[in-house]
């Protein structure tokens, strides 16, 4: 794999993770509407994860640039 190919995959990767983030938020909002306290608590948690994950494949990115 090139060093161009890797750097696009982070990119995507990141992306990727924001789209499911902003998804399960929704969804989180709306398990709390239908009552669904436990599973609203579980998809904000979720979406934190994925949070915690594009901040380290943005920290993986600034490698590419030193």
């Amino acid at each position: 794999m090139s060093r161009e190919r890797l750097k696009g995959l982070i990119e995507h990767w990141i992306e990727h993770n924001e789209e499911h983030r902003a998804r399960f938020l929704e969804e989180a909002e709306e398990a709390e509407r239908l009552g669904l306290e436990a599973v609203s608590e579980r998809l904000r948690r979720a979406a934190e994860s994925l949070g915690e994950a594009s901040k380290w494949l943005k920290e993986a990115l600034e490698g590419f640039d030193q």
